[in-house]
């Protein structure tokens, strides 16, 4: 690890160790999403307690974490927000009792390892760790430690994303949702600004991430956006603002046409896959 990346790290660490200032919430939503945050479990103590703390900050700060493994300008917590804890943004609480799952994506039983290492190539648009990666096992730890107290095989309430509609809204009108409620924080043209990820162009994810299908775009955005004020945008809406961010343009995804090779695929995917054209009469 280098001298930058290990300062980086101790300051992300030193900075979840120091209490931090409650800070208003601008809308009654917020408020309602700072209160439905999964309470945090005693931090282990010892080594585990460190690996637990470094693992959020690296989900936390994972471009300047692990820039050799990061092709865009996203973190993990571009999309598990509030550190992986928000309910219906796809949290880490109980993930680890997920796990072994068989993914139809791949058509194979994944580890979270795996599932990790999906990101790392599709929403960050870089390259996979090793499973015994340092860095993978801090990340781990820190799912685990989230998921303390949840059963093997069992789920939490909030778990995951709950998916929309595949059906395409409509994407006049999504641009007009997209210029009042999201170009103040991601940038009119989609390019994002500090604090907040670019929704297409070359820093965003991949065409092969979860977040670039139609339903899972859709059903983020209607739980979570606007970020100040999350769970305002009505179906419709959502829909709509979907359906125009997935028409612009993205990186592709390399490996893409191999998904879902049962033939399988959702009927939001965004690009031909092997499977389906074999199946096409």
């Amino acid at each position: 690890m280098s001298h930058r990346v290990a300062v980086g790290l101790a300051t992300l660490l030193l900075a979840g160790c120091t209490p931090r200032p409650p800070v208003p919430p601008p809308a009654d939503s917020s408020a309602a999403v700072v209160a439905s945050l999964a309470p945090l479990p005693p931090l282990p103590k010892g080594d585990l307690g460190v690996a637990v703390l470094r693992g959020r900050a690296i989900l936390s700060a994972t471009r300047d974490s692990l820039p050799n493994h990061v092709g865009n300008a996203l973190r993990c917590t571009s999309c598990h927000l509030d550190e992986g804890r928000r309910p219906n943004a796809m949290p880490w609480v109980g993930v680890t009792a997920r796990f072994p799952q068989y993914r139809s994506r791949s058509a194979s039983v994944q580890r979270l390892e795996d599932r990790i290492n999906d990101c790392f190539e599709r929403s960050l648009a870089g390259t996979a760790l090793a499973w015994d990666d340092p860095a993978m096992r801090d990340m781990v730890a820190y799912m685990a430690w989230l998921s303390t107290g949840v059963a093997q095989g069992s789920t939490v309430p909030g778990q995951g994303l709950p998916l929309g509609s595949p059906e395409r809204g409509d994407t006049v009108h999504g641009a007009v949702v997209f210029a009042a409620q999201c170009a103040r924080c991601h940038g009119v043209n989609g390019e994002g600004m500090a604090a907040f990820p670019p929704l297409w162009g070359p820093g965003s994810f991949t065409i092969g991430a979860g977040m670039a299908r139609l339903r899972t775009l859709a059903a983020f955005a209607k739980h979570n956006m606007p970020f100040d004020r999350a769970g305002t945008l009505n179906d419709q809406d959502a829909q709509d603002v979907a359906t125009y961010i997935t028409t612009k343009p993205r990186p592709p995804f390399a490996a893409s046409a191999d998904d879902w090779p049962r033939g399988d695929a959702p009927p939001d995917v965004a690009y031909p896959t092997k499977a389906a054209k074999a199946k096409s009469p």
